[in-house]
């Protein structure tokens, strides 16, 4: 499937020429000059034209609408990347009423019953500008919804998979490695990689009132070790400040097997909310991908009208047309298209007094016909 395409109108004013047999001609030149390119037939209907100043106004605010619904479009389809990707789901091809996207655009049928032709051209550009706005809000929310309970996962994640000398000791500490009674106590103790056998050779005089022999390793990362020693109660208090004089840290910790459960609980609560909201996040995204992309398809039609009157002149008399160059043909495409409009045209279009004027799909260039592209990445 094409990612890049381009929506063009040409004019049909050859005495004796209609829209057929302008079509007939751009295929003829299509598949004798550049066979391997895409073409197809752009159904734009005919819409209600207004006054010419009503349409100069509308076309000042169609690029910068254009540009508004094609990101929001872009930003649906990288959020459903995103959540695929999080779901270690493969990436699926998008559908649009059904269908693929490319499917959509080279065979677009404008949606009557959702914008009546009949409808003042500004009515029916803000009736789509609002909906897409809307979804947008609407994508905001329960995508913050969403990575609301992410970044609290990843909060918790981080303190379990920290330095020892800060993240949180519960997950690495069992029940039988602490002594607590009414005289001793368990302390655990973080000692530096590569300082282990001087805490080994010294924790034991450190206090007299240490038990010989008490010392345990529970766990090692990149930096440190977790050792456990056990003394009397009374020395806690001495033992941390000598322990702190030889380059050892002593963490407080109270083991609690219902903490341990608790934060079990949490977490396995916050991996099933996460799964839920990512799942059904992903299902709303796909229809809303295939809500704005329809609006987008039929926002371009309003402008391959509008654009074609205010250049071609009235009554509508023009030629829409889709199609996918590779980048290598795309300046031989252009040299196709541009004789099918005529001399007098080009001529006009090209001349140094001609203003320069950003196309509707970001097109860089000023072409003798309507012409912008569309991007689906």
């Amino acid at each position: 499937m094409a990612t890049r395409y381009w929506i063009i109108s040409l004019p049909v004013q050859s005495p004796g020429a209609t829209a057929s047999s302008l079509w007939s001609r751009l295929q003829d030149s299509i598949s004798r000059h550049s066979f391997d390119t895409p073409l197809y037939r752009f159904n734009v209907p005919d819409l209600r034209v207004g006054t010419l100043d009503s349409l100069l106004a509308l076309s000042d605010d169609l690029v910068k609408s254009n540009v508004f619904v094609e990101g929001v479009s872009h930003k649906i389809r990288r959020q459903i990347e995103d959540l695929e990707r999080a779901g270690g789901v493969e990436s699926g091809a998008l559908t649009v009423d059904g269908v693929p996207v490319d499917t959509y655009l080279t065979r677009f049928v404008w949606d009557e019953g959702k914008y009546p032709t009949m409808s003042p051209l500004k009515e029916i550009v803000g009736s789509i500008q609002t909906q897409v706005a809307k979804i947008e809000d609407d994508m905001k929310v329960r995508a913050a919804e969403y990575n609301n309970v992410r970044s609290q996962l990843s909060a918790i994640n981080r303190k379990q998979s920290g330095s020892l000398a800060v993240r949180d000791l519960s997950n690495l500490v069992k029940p039988e490695d602490m002594v607590t009674s009414e005289h001793l106590v368990t302390l655990l103790a973080i000692v530096p990689k590569y300082s282990q056998k001087d805490w080994l050779a010294s924790y034991e005089s450190l206090d007299t009132f240490v038990v010989p022999r008490s010392s345990k390793k529970l766990y090692e990362d990149n930096e440190y070790a977790l050792y456990t020693v056990t003394l009397f109660a009374k020395v806690v208090d001495n033992f941390k400040v000598r322990a702190r004089e030889k380059g050892f840290q002593v963490r407080d910790f109270e083991y609690s097997p219902e903490a341990q459960e608790s934060w079990k609980q949490e977490m396995e609560k916050l991996l099933q909310d996460q799964e839920a909201m990512r799942t059904s996040l992903l299902q709303w995204c796909y229809a809303s991908y295939s809500e704005v992309f329809s609006s987008w398809m039929h926002f371009c039609a309003v402008c391959v009208f509008v654009e074609s009157i205010l250049r071609y002149g009235l009554p509508p008399s023009f030629l829409s047309a889709v199609l996918a160059p590779s980048t290598k043909s795309e300046k031989k495409v252009r040299s196709i298209v541009e004789e099918l409009c005529g001399n007098v045209h080009s001529i006009y279009w090209k001349s140094e007094d001609d203003v320069s004027v950003a196309g509707l799909g970001g097109e860089s260039e000023v072409h003798p016909y309507v012409s912008f592209t569309i991007n689906f990445v």
